[in-house]
């Protein structure tokens, strides 16, 4: 008599590691960085890029779509390419929580809202090199430096180094922050 479906099911569980390298745990871990969200996306990058077979990619797949844990999505929007400005980054949110106790930091998808009553600005990835900082300043003049931006944000400042963060981007993000209130 064959094992039953749970038992064929917690031995490829159990079985994780030694197939594929690595533990399940890693496993959502990395997927949670690729930033792959559909079962389809997730199992291709995994045979693709990883070369775990079909039946063990499609056990993971299906595990870590059922964790229910949150995405790190700034983790996502600073993986790859974009590594190199997560520090960056978080100069900006630890300059903005220093602004007083009622910052919120608001996650989204592509992008890393500061907020006060009201978003005062507006951080995302760009592009691999770049940063753009978009702030709440309705009112103010654009300068070379200070552009028009949307609707969300009237302004951006285009960051591509730690040393773009300087005193004139701060004293921005101040009055953006003082204008929400």
């Amino acid at each position: 008599m064959g094992s039953s479906p749970e038992d064929q099911l917690a031995t490829m569980l159990d079985n994780i590691p030694a197939k594929t390298g690595k533990p399940l745990s890693d496993w959502i871990k990395i997927i949670s960085e690729s930033g792959h969200e559909k079962h389809t996306a997730i199992l291709k990058f995994l045979k693709e890029e990883h070369g775990v077979s079909h039946g063990f990619a499609n056990l993971i797949a299906s595990k870590a779509r059922e964790t229910g844990e949150e995405v790190d999505l700034v983790a996502v929007q600073y993986a790859g390419a974009k590594e190199a400005l997560r520090p960056l980054y978080e100069e900006i949110v630890a300059f903005a929580n220093s602004l007083g106790p009622d910052v919120e930091v608001a996650l989204k998808k592509t992008s890393v809202s500061l907020r006060r009553k009201k978003q005062f600005a507006l951080v995302t990835p760009a592009t691999k090199t770049r940063i753009d900082l978009g702030l709440a300043l309705k009112g103010e003049e654009p300068t070379k430096r200070l552009e028009s931006y949307n609707a969300m944000c009237s302004h951006r400042i285009r960051l591509e180094a730690a040393s773009d963060f300087d005193d004139e981007a701060k004293d921005w993000i101040k009055e953006a922050y003082t204008k929400a209130g």
